[in-house]
């Protein structure tokens, strides 16, 4: 999450008028997160997340993204829901921008998650994956092998200043996974992005997941492997097999991964991790003038790739 686009008081009531939510009493910027602007408004109600979608967001996907999360909440996964004004609509436009707002889900998010919390999250992602099998929409992910080639072509020529020679290594990367991706693999609608900070926790039980606005319908596992990229390494980006065997346990437990699954593990991170270097790579190139956010170091996903360019099968996460 984050904040971009700034909305006056007036502005906020005039929006607010369409709804039955009362008068807001509260309004202040999230500043965490890199993609939308929210805002935590408190009314004389309830609490509720203003999110306003900003240019990397495709309007014309943005359907996809409310209905997938309706279906998971009522699926029994803890999702916040789209709030409909009185005409019943939820997608709306503020400040030049399409906007939504959402239930909100109590619970903070950890910056250094326990084995515990990463078990919990193991049986929470294997949950939301099966509850998504019956979710009938579909959408393709574009930040895969196509999405990072393009990025990679965006960034090419100032990724140096950045690291020397990272230009080369992200090339050669591409090559490698591009001709190794694996296929066949169980599929289904999957969030691709569930980073410690879209996961809400009471002590070690998950209240909420939030941000959905990078579902799409993929690989099952590469969820996993998102999740072992952002939940199992420390701040010194030291691995923590501890909380990769914990998570994938419990994934098991509630949904059990097929041999193909398990043995694509070592290549599912690595993209994953690629995913995140040309994404923030991108992003530090091209920072918004104005925004209460920070770029993200991409180096920290150069870490993680090169130690999953080490492993040879996923018995090497859990040992």
């Amino acid at each position: 999450m984050a904040v971009y686009t700034k909305v006056d008081d007036q502005t906020l009531s005039a929006f607010l008028s369409r709804y039955d939510v009362g008068k807001a009493t509260s309004f202040k910027g999230i500043a965490e997160g890199v993609e939308n602007s929210n805002y935590l408004l408190e009314t004389t109600k309830a609490r509720y997340i203003l999110t306003l979608y900003e240019k990397r967001a495709n309007p014309d996907e943005l359907p996809y993204f409310l209905n997938m999360m309706e279906h998971l909440a009522e699926g029994g996964i803890p999702t916040p829901l789209p709030i409909h004004d009185k005409a019943g609509k939820a997608l709306q436009i503020l400040a030049g921008r399409p906007a939504c707002l959402i239930s909100f889900l109590s619970g903070v998010s950890v910056h250094h998650p326990s084995e515990n919390q990463c078990a919990a999250l193991g049986g929470m992602l294997a949950d939301m994956h099966k509850v998504g099998q019956s979710f009938d929409e579909s959408r393709p992910n574009d930040l895969s092998l196509a999405g990072w080639k393009d990025l990679a072509a965006k960034t090419e020529a100032r990724a140096d200043e950045v690291k020397a020679g990272l230009a080369d290594e992200i090339r050669a990367e591409i090559a490698a996974l591009d001709a190794a991706w694996p296929t066949g693999l169980p599929t289904g609608t999957i969030h691709a992005d569930l980073f410690p900070d879209n996961v809400l926790f009471t002590g070690d039980t998950i209240t909420g997941v939030i941000d959905f606005y990078f579902g799409c319908t993929d690989m099952l596992a590469y969820d996993i492997a998102v999740c072992i990229n952002s939940w199992c390494f420390d701040e010194n980006h030291q691995f923590l097999p501890g909380h990769a065997k914990r998570l994938m346990e419990m994934y098991d437990a509630h949904r059990p991964l097929t041999p193909v699954e398990v043995d694509a593990l070592p290549l599912l991170c690595r993209g994953a991790a690629l995913r995140f270097l040309l994404t923030r790579l991108y992003d530090w190139q091209n920072p918004v003038e104005g925004a209460v956010v920070t770029p993200k170091n991409p180096l920290d996903y150069l870490k993680r790739l090169k130690f999953h360019q080490q492993i040879r099968d996923a018995a090497g996460y859990v040992v």
